[in-house]
């Protein structure tokens, strides 16, 4: 298989898996707070892709040099956006998560003009309009309450924040395993956020007790955390960045189908207005 279709495949796989993190996240964030859930997340990705490099013989060495960039990846994308995905997630739906953070691609397109000199075209910048416009309908939607639409801009957030992290990923060396990347991000990113949940761990361990809570954490921290960033930070490294955010696509699908199917949630026709004009933008980009 060519290096850009396993790349294709990569990319697709960890945003479906993303799409079923909403409704996952949807059932745990009733009973653990964001923040703490995120902490416990990233408690059991740690011991997951330390296993897997143990077994897989890794080299664990980084230059002195890179440290600031993987420290860079580790707190704007898997502290400051993914604690927005889940905040955001839970003042509004599973639906507007997937589809509010998949204006990714469009701001990857700025970030890849400023930090890796790709052209921005007249497609790329009606892109990144559209998504914007996208975004700003779902977030307005009159029959939301205050706490969703709060919710909508928090996602929003995490959306640039994403989208910035996965333009950094691309400058990581290619000598460097994306599992042993994908480690040291995730570790300095735990480091940063536990003094903000020190004193709630006790709390938020507490519904473990309770198999689905357990199952929904594990899943979090295995699959969607350990699997899903490596997948994405691997597949970012064989295509290039306006590519790569073609594959954000299968987030929203999988998180609407899930939350339709599961959760019982029902979308309305300004949302799915939004929505078409976050995917156009983003083909944009891939006609381009």
């Amino acid at each position: 298989m060519k290096q850009r279709h396993l790349g294709a495949l990569y990319l697709a796989l960890a945003a479906s898996i993303w799409g079923g993190m909403y409704v996952v996240s949807k059932v745990v964030l009733a009973v653990i707070p964001p923040l703490e859930l995120v902490w416990l997340r990233y408690v059991v990705a740690i011991l997951a892709l330390v296993a897997a490099g143990i077994l897989t013989r890794q080299s664990w060495k980084i230059d002195w040099r890179d440290i600031p960039l993987v420290v860079a990846i580790g707190i704007i994308g898997y502290f400051v956006s993914i604690y927005t995905q889940f905040l955001g997630t839970k003042l509004s739906s599973a639906q507007m998560g997937a589809v509010i953070t998949s204006a990714t691609p469009a701001f990857m397109v700025v970030f890849a003009r400023l930090l890796l000199g790709e052209r921005i075209t007249w497609r790329k910048a009606l892109s990144v309009a559209l998504a914007t416009g996208g975004v700003i309908l779902i977030v307005g939607i009159g029959d939301l309450n205050r706490s969703h639409q709060f919710g909508g801009l928090v996602l929003g957030i995490a959306a640039v924040t994403w989208a910035l992290m996965s333009v950094l990923v691309k400058r990581v060396p290619s000598r460097y395993s994306q599992l042993v990347v994908t480690t040291y991000a995730i570790f300095f990113s735990l480091v940063a956020m536990t003094p903000f949940v020190v004193t709630e761990i006790q709390a938020a361990v507490a519904p473990l007790t309770q198999p689905v809570i357990l199952g929904g954490v594990l899943y979090l921290g295995i699959v969607s955390t350990a699997g899903a960033f490596f997948l994405w930070n691997k597949g970012l490294q064989m295509v290039d960045a306006a590519s790569g955010g073609l594959y954000f696509f299968f987030q929203p699908l999988v998180g609407t189908l899930l939350g339709w199917l599961i959760l019982g949630e029902q979308v309305g026709f300004t949302f799915w207005l939004g929505a078409m004009l976050i995917i156009g933008g983003v083909v944009l980009v891939i006609k381009e």
